[in-house]
Parts: structure tokens; sequence; C-alpha cells
């Protein structure tokens, strides 16, 4: 019985210690990968360290996203954290309009942030950009004119 108190006991003094450190996720050419997800968007996302290039489906950062609001929205995640213009976007894109297609990307790079660097979790969890937003388009129903819209109703 006292064996099974002292095991017990260094398990605890184990496991007391601070938590293990988290290793960077990177691949051969030193790119962190991450799959980001808004409404019926999905973007995959590849970061590397360069100059702040942003490259969506093979065609540049401004003439894909062209509303100003939106690439304001995908640069957030560099803004919170101090990295701005020190990491090379490459990222794939499918579904969705444009807002969601921002915001998957925006999730993507945050994903990917985190997986290359660690550190800055809990600067990007704060933010709410690690969140998947799980809000998405409710199915329409048999009988109505849209989710939830009736038909017009008509006395006569």
């Amino acid at each position: 019985m006292s064996e099974q108190k002292q095991t017990l006991a260094d398990l605890k003094t184990a496991t007391a210690g601070a938590p293990p450190k988290a290793e960077p996720k990177r691949d051969a050419q030193g790119r962190s990968y991450a799959t980001g997800k808004r409404k019926n968007a999905v973007a995959r996302v590849w970061i590397k360290p360069g100059k702040g290039k942003i490259t969506v489906n093979d065609r540049t950062f401004e003439g894909y996203f062209v509303r100003p609001v939106l690439r304001m929205m995908i640069n957030q995640p560099f803004g919170v954290t101090n990295r701005a213009n020190e990491f090379d976007v490459v990222c794939t894109v499918s579904g969705g309009g444009m807002s969601g297609q921002a915001g998957a990307v925006r999730h993507g790079i945050s994903k990917a942030l985190t997986y290359y660097e660690p550190s800055l979790r809990p600067a990007l969890k704060a933010a709410g950009f690690l969140t998947r937003d799980p809000r998405v388009v409710e199915r329409k129903k048999y009988g109505r004119k849209k989710a939830r819209r009736s038909f017009q109703f008509s006395k006569r």
C-alpha cells in the first residue's frame, strides 16, 4: 500500500511542473500549413518567412479581395501579433462568397501562425481568431419561400 502511495506522489510531482512546450510544425521547405473555414468557404494556407506577399488562388491579394474591408480583415492576425510584412502567405480558397472566403483565410493564417510560432497562440486566442465561426446558412424548408419566410398570404 505504501508503494502505491509513493507512486501516486511521484506522479503528482512529475505532472505539477510547467506544461510541455509546443513544438513548431514546419515542413521541409520551412512552411506551416493550416486549414481555415468560415460559412461554406474553405482556405488552405501556407506561411513562410518573407516580405509580406500574400497570394490567393495564384492571384495577388489586392486583385482577389477588392474590398478594403476584406483586406483589412485578412491582415488582422499579423497586426495583433506584430508580425506585419514578416511572412509570405500562399493560399487556395474555395466555396462560399467573398466575405466567407476572407474569414476562412484569416482563420487559416491565424492557425498557421500558431503552428509556425506557438508563442503567438495566446494573443491570437484572445483576439478570437482561432475560433471557427459556426454560423452557416439555414436550409430551405418545404412549403416555405426561404428557410423561414412564408409565401404571401392572400385572403381572396
